[in-house]
């Protein structure tokens, strides 16, 4: 027999996500353009915070969380030649780690530049969106910094 069974499938997620206290905090700040971090119990900032801590898995208090910088460093980056539906740019853009000045940890968004002016290391600072909803889209993207 060779006939073959199909049938369409789409990958999706349709749910909506409620925040809790520090995801709503760290939400919020966005909103507000500060980038809010955690303290952890090991001594390390983490950017985005968590809810709870990774090491005594105490839930994190929102109250506590500190700000860090809009500017930071590439840690790693992988390019994106075709954007698909729902990408931040219908155009090739880079998606990057950043670890912004004051935290330990990266945050993953997209990076606004030329394939060939990205490495490992850069410099990079926060394009905030014209309009900022309290989510992360508030971040438009990173793009270079100092130019």
């Amino acid at each position: 027999m060779s006939d073959v069974l199909s049938a369409p499938h789409v990958m999706e997620f349709p749910y909506t996500r409620s925040t809790g206290p520090v995801v709503g905090a760290f939400l919020t700040g966005l909103r507000d353009q500060k980038v809010l971090a955690y303290h952890s119990s090991d001594g390390t900032v983490v950017c985005p915070p968590p809810e709870y801590d990774a090491h005594t898995v105490a839930p994190v208090e929102a109250a506590k969380l500190i700000e860090v910088a809009s500017e930071g460093v590439v840690t790693s980056w992988s390019w994106n030649p075709a954007p698909r539906d729902g990408n931040p740019f219908d155009r090739p853009f880079a998606w990057a780690l950043v670890k912004l000045d004051g935290a330990d940890t990266s945050m993953l968004h997209a990076l606004d530049a030329e394939r060939g002016a990205i490495e490992t290391g850069m410099r990079v600072r926060i394009r905030w969106a014209a309009e900022r909803v309290g989510f992360i889209n508030d971040i438009a993207c990173f793009e270079p910094a100092g130019g």
